[in-house]
């Protein structure tokens, strides 16, 4: 990755961090699951002025149900059982993991050792602060953010091949991001109707005030539609290895925004977990990850160390990056 791009995932993860403590504010007299129908029909209404991705219904229905409705609904469901805000920043960055084990083997990108340790560095970080929380979070809202964790992977990777082939363009990931919430604000309030019940939604309807409001438009607008743009965007022109761990420092600005907003004074654990949170970060970013014929790969370029441009995700004959690489070659 570039500094640029560095810079773009940061201010995503800290928009991400402190969307953690604006949930937990808006969710008080709000149903979880009716909360992320409102969330996204809110962001869905962009589709008036945003056109459609170029890329298939598939990969749109995919995002849209796995890194949308999968995430969010069992997150605010998560949240609503009691499980902390810092907490549950904590326990969703297990999609680093959950997405560099599913790139590896749908994408055939292999990490290198330098994002590998860097990982590795922000797990023991998130074990040293899970252990400083102590264990008194309920065990079905952890089990609900994991699962949610792993939805969050599963789209991580299907919006890392869809940047292959709907290309930049002019609205670029702008598109995908809010095409892709059409298909959440139905099925989370059948849902809501389901798990939740009428007479909840009706309450949660009642009781939505300005603080729900203000919640909804910080998480529709400034961490979905800002905020999923700029990251699929990073996706699309960075390895999936190289991007997902800087989601890592968002438990860092949610427990920090939970202390000063929350009175939630974090640990020593805490604070040594998140530094070495921060430290993974920044070793994953030094490096590119490896093609499986074993060439490093630049993420930023997209060249391999011989000069060649390696064909992206979905493109079946590179036929592009081998002219490229003829005409270096020639030179």
């Amino acid at each position: 990755m570039n500094r640029r791009d560095m810079v773009l995932a940061a201010a995503v993860a800290s928009f991400w961090g402190f969307n953690f403590v604006v949930i937990d504010w808006g969710m008080t007299d709000v149903p979880p699951l009716l909360f992320v129908a409102i969330r996204f029909l809110v962001v869905a209404a962009a589709v008036i002025v945003v056109p459609r991705p170029r890329t298939s219904w598939r990969t749109i229905v995919g995002v849209g149900l796995f890194m949308s409705l999968g995430q969010f609904g069992l997150l605010y469901t998560s949240m609503a059982l009691g499980l902390q805000p810092g907490l549950a920043a904590l326990v969703l960055q297990a999609q680093a993991v959950f997405t560099i084990l599913i790139a590896a083997a749908v994408l055939r990108e292999r990490p290198t050792a330098p994002q590998i340790g860097g990982v590795a560095l922000g797990v023991v970080g998130l074990a040293i602060v899970a252990a400083g929380r102590g264990g008194d979070a309920p065990a079905l809202a952890v089990a609900l953010a994991l699962a949610a964790a792993l939805s969050w992977g599963v789209g991580n990777v299907i919006s890392r091949r869809a940047g292959a082939v709907s290309g930049p363009g002019r609205w670029g990931s702008l598109s995908l991001t809010v095409w892709s919430a059409l298909v959440v604000p139905v099925p989370a309030l059948m849902l809501s109707f389901v798990v939740e019940g009428p007479q909840a939604i009706a309450a949660g309807i009642a009781a939505f005030g300005w603080e729900s409001a203000l919640s909804t438009l910080y998480t529709a607008v400034l961490c979905t539609i800002i905020g999923y743009s700029i990251w699929n965007g990073l996706l699309a022109r960075n390895a999936s290895a190289a991007v997902v761990p800087w989601v890592l420092l968002a438990p860092v600005v949610a427990m920090a925004s939970a202390a000063l907003l929350l009175g939630q004074i974090p640990t020593v654990a805490e604070i040594v977990g998140g530094a070495l949170l921060v430290g993974g970060v920044l070793i994953t970013g030094l490096r590119g990850v490896r093609r499986r014929d074993g060439a490093a790969v630049d993420p930023a370029v997209g060249r391999s160390s011989g000069g060649q441009k390696g064909a992206a995700p979905g493109d079946p004959g590179g036929s592009a990056g081998k002219s490229q690489g003829s005409r270096i070659m020639r030179r």
